[in-house]
């Protein structure tokens, strides 16, 4: 066979990296060219039709199933294709970063699954993007090891049948990936991602016994889905692997997807392989969605919002049974706290609400559930094995007893519960911290014992614009305005001046994370995401 010819990609404003030649080939820019030429156009379609589908919301301010696919959601026969042995068992799942050290820790913590996550908990420097995808070659070929430089703690991979199955999680549609361009315009993040770890990896893992498995993030309608499906067919052909190899689990993290699990299901049957319920991303997309909607549709403090609030125990309830009526596992949320190596009460509070939050899943049916620590994954195992035993998982159990109507799924003002000042200060908090983390190049980040993500920064900054927007006023009789938004913000800043000093402060770039966050805050033109006008700001 000749050798391919040289890509039409151009790497651009991009700094050489060590071993970037390895996964740069001319045969992966060649195959990410065709993705790109192939299925770009119907992404901007897409893209436009989210537009379109939000400036519905704003004048009805209401969803429904869709008419148009009822008789998908109405035919009982369907099912999605059964899960291959290495993705039957997802009774805990870990999500991190694709660095090093994380990529060792993930595969050696005893969970069943690991979602190698290019998306949310990875800022898109191109040595994210690019020594991610290092890392995850390594991996298979056993070649990746990683020395603390500081601790000076070694760490290696356990014996193969003792690590966990890789679910790789690229960017989301939205965003674009500035160092690769065609005919100087930029490639999807999500074709980049996606397509240099199927080329560089899929025939490998086949060879490992388990396969090219993808989470699919911020879907937001089943056309989505069926364009992830069309690039799945392509891809199995362009690289000579079976069709259906590819195995697909959907995010369930925007209201309009919530409307169309079973279609999503539908259009990615021969590689589904189940839904999973986020949390933060999904209550930012209520926000977005329903911002002109008035008093009923705004949102308390986010703490306030625990899954047990009616309008998601609808949203959880109706995934279940959703996935398990057509063969689908069901994923939970996550558990995002860091435990505490300082402070054992802190941590046995805190170990307390996550086992209680993974039982309840556990009791609702969910197959498996989501831990941010190492640490988490015994607490999570023992609440599903608890209820699931030598079983895999628990599709038998179809939850023919959930019936959810469409209101149910934003009945926002059915939760006992107001924002407060405190709940303004910690978005102002938590979103000036993480998007100065962000902006550095660090995509997981602790705060507050919690390991946060850009959804933590999205719902921060939309509670702070919804909550001024809607005119609230707290309980303490200060009214959300910009003004005593801009104080917050400046109190903040002043205060994280003095907890780390002067010269750790001027060396960070929270000056620059402050003056993000009030942009995406106060614009009246609200930004689709905050990732979109950061990514201008991130060096690398």
């Amino acid at each position: 066979m000749s050798a391919p010819a040289p890509s039409p990609l151009a790497v651009v404003e991009a700094e050489p990296l060590p071993r970037q030649e390895e996964v740069l080939t001319d045969a992966a820019l060649a195959f990410v060219a065709e993705l790109h030429r192939r299925f770009t156009p119907r992404r901007d379609e897409l893209l436009a039709r989210r537009a379109e589908r939000r400036a519905e919301i704003a004048r009805t301010s209401t969803l429904d199933f869709l008419p148009e696919t009822a008789a998908i959601r109405a035919d009982d026969s369907w099912r999605v294709a059964p899960a291959p042995a290495a993705l039957n068992d997802r009774r805990v799942e870990i999500t991190g970063p694709t660095d090093r050290k994380m990529t060792i820790n993930a595969l050696n913590s005893g969970a069943k699954v690991w979602l190698a996550d290019f998306e949310d908990a990875s800022a898109p420097t191109w040595e994210n993007v690019i020594l991610g995808q290092v890392n995850l070659i390594d991996a298979y070929n056993r070649n990746i090891d990683f020395t603390d430089p500081r601790s000076g703690k070694s760490y290696a991979l356990k014996a193969a049948d003792e690590l966990a199955t890789v679910v790789m999680r690229p960017r989301g549609w939205h965003l674009e990936e500035r160092h690769l361009t065609f005919e100087g315009r930029p490639v999807p993040g999500a074709l980049v991602d996606f397509g240099l770890y199927f080329f560089h990896n899929a025939k490998r893992l086949i060879e490992l016994g388990k396969g090219p498995y993808f989470y699919l993030p911020k879907t937001e309608s089943h056309l989505e889905a069926r364009l992830w499906n069309d690039i799945f067919v392509y891809a199995q052909d362009y690289v000579g692997i079976p069709q259906g190899t590819v195995r697909a689990t959907v995010l369930i993290e925007t209201i309009t997807a919530a409307y169309e699990m079973e279609e999503i299901l539908y259009e990615l049957r021969d590689h589904a392989a189940g839904l999973n319920a986020g949390r933060w991303d999904y209550l930012f997309s209520i926000v977005k969605n329903f911002r002109d909607g008035g008093a009923k549709f705004v949102l308390p403090d986010r703490n306030a919002v625990t899954m047990t609030a009616p309008f998601m125990r609808a949203y959880t309830e109706l995934l279940v049974r959703t996935c398990h009526k057509r063969g689908a596992h069901a994923i939970g949320g996550m558990a995002a706290f860091i435990p505490s190596r300082k402070d054992a009460e802190v941590n046995k509070v805190a170990f307390e609400k996550v086992k209680a939050d993974k039982d309840r899943e556990a009791g609702d049916g969910f197959d498996g559930s989501w831990v941010a620590h190492p640490d988490l994954v015994p607490i999570a195992m023992a609440s599903f094995d608890a209820v699931l035993g030598d079983k895999p998982n628990q599709k038998d159990r179809l939850r023919e007893d959930v019936s959810v109507a469409p209101g149910d799924l934003i009945a926002i003002d059915s939760l006992d519960a107001r924002p407060t000042y405190d709940g303004l200060r910690n978005a102002v908090q938590v979103g000036t911290r993480y998007i100065e983390a962000w902006l550095r190049g660090l995509g997981a980040v602790a705060i507050f014992n919690l390991m946060e993500d850009a959804a933590t920064a999205e719902i921060s900054r939309s509670q702070i614009w919804q909550w001024i927007n809607a005119g609230v006023v707290f309980e303490n009789g200060e009214k959300a305005t910009p003004e005593l938004a801009r104080k917050v913000a400046a109190e903040e800043l002043a205060a994280i001046r003095a907890e780390i000093g002067e010269e750790a402060f001027a060396a960070g770039k929270w000056q620059q994370a402050h003056d993000l966050l009030l942009h995406v805050s106060l614009d009246a033109d609200y930004a689709d995401f905050l990732t979109l006008p950061a990514y201008d700001q991130l060096i690398g």
